[in-house]
């Protein structure tokens, strides 16, 4: 069975989201979506009717923002975050976003076709928080390969 990589993270925010401070991320965020789903190895990112995640609510906290997409491999979704025009915004993000104390990003393998769902997306966060990287929850820094897959 084939493996994409599933990506979520959070950010808090420093400010309403609706302040000026976040003029510019929400005048850049449909072109970054766009630039996101044009790149090679992307799959899936969550999104609502709105086209983007940013009225989704976690932990009944206003102030976090989330961002999950789905990838073809590790490559693919380095690729676009520190190689292409998304690196403008992330260069930001401490404009934008508190810093907090814990992990903010998690990866895990998924089988292909499958889409997870925003609350395994945070049980993954919080196993990455208390056991640190595994096969199960990992970094960019501490990768893991996918599963072996089978031979027929």
């Amino acid at each position: 069975m084939p493996y994409h990589l599933a990506q979520y993270n959070i950010a808090w925010l420093a400010e309403p989201f609706e302040s000026a401070l976040y003029d510019d991320f929400r005048e850049a965020l449909d072109r970054i979506n766009r630039l996101a789903e044009a790149a090679p190895g992307f799959v899936w990112r969550h999104q609502t009717e709105d086209g983007n995640s940013t009225g989704v609510r976690v932990r009944d906290d206003d102030r976090i923002l989330i961002n999950f997409s789905v990838w073809e491999d590790v490559e693919s979704l380095f690729n676009y975050t520190y190689r292409s025009g998304h690196v403008e915004l992330f260069r930001k993000r401490t404009k934008w976003f508190s810093h907090e104390d814990t992990p903010y990003a998690v990866l895990w393998w998924i089988p292909a076709g499958t889409t997870p769902a925003v609350h395994e997306a945070e049980q993954r966060l919080a196993l990455l928080k208390a056991a640190g990287p595994t096969a199960e929850a990992f970094t960019f820094k501490s990768r893991f390969p996918p599963p072996a897959t089978d031979s027929l």
